[in-house]
């Protein structure tokens, strides 16, 4: 059976991104998956890599659980907004904390690139956003994407990457959110 693991970057647990999360574990549960959420607002750990990887920090209870579920994972699922054309500083921390080198990739000497320690993973990031999606893609050239799908993720070893974006929710209707909702939960029925 399938293993999905559903990581919800934003803070706030009224917001739409958490219904979203909801909407895709419910697709992916019709589907008989192996389904856990995170919700990083509920995890307890410093937002801050004080000091690089110059010294070790240690990880707080919550991010080694986090990183079990991620390894055990074979399917990630990434749920955040969009933010000045980032992704939210709770989602940064979060993979500044965890994507730690010997975690999720290893610098090998007199390479130029690290081995991905998270082959075999695929993964779908849902940013909403209330930029439109031909500004952020023509005019921005889809900044926090690129950083999330490549710069992240498929330096890690996880792909194909697919990407779904929302936009724009402050003038969404409920109609639309409705449809949204419903194109989530058919994401996670046919776990992509």
């Amino acid at each position: 059976m399938k293993k999905v693991l559903i990581i919800n970057g934003h803070p706030d647990n009224e917001s739409f991104n958490w219904a979203l999360a909801e909407s895709y574990k419910k697709g992916a549960i019709s589907r008989n998956v192996v389904v856990e959420t995170l919700n990083l607002s509920e995890l307890h750990f410093d937002l801050n890599l004080k000091y690089g990887y110059r010294i070790p920090y240690t990880l707080e209870p919550d991010l080694e659980m986090a990183i079990k579920k991620i390894k055990e994972a074979e399917h990630l699922v990434w749920i955040f907004p969009m933010w000045w054309y980032g992704i939210p500083a709770l989602l940064k921390g979060f993979i500044d904390r965890t994507f730690l080198p010997g975690i999720t990739f290893k610098y090998q000497k007199g390479k130029l690139f690290p081995d991905k320690l998270l082959k075999g993973k695929t993964a779908r990031i849902i940013v909403t956003a209330d930029t439109v999606s031909w500004y952020n893609s023509l005019i921005m050239k889809n900044p926090a994407i690129n950083q999330f799908k490549k710069g992240i993720l498929e330096f890690c070893g996880v792909k194909p990457v697919k990407v779904t974006y929302l936009a724009a929710i402050k003038d969404s209707t409920e109609k639309q959110r409705e449809q949204w909702l419903a194109q989530v939960s058919s994401l996670g029925a046919n776990v992509s």
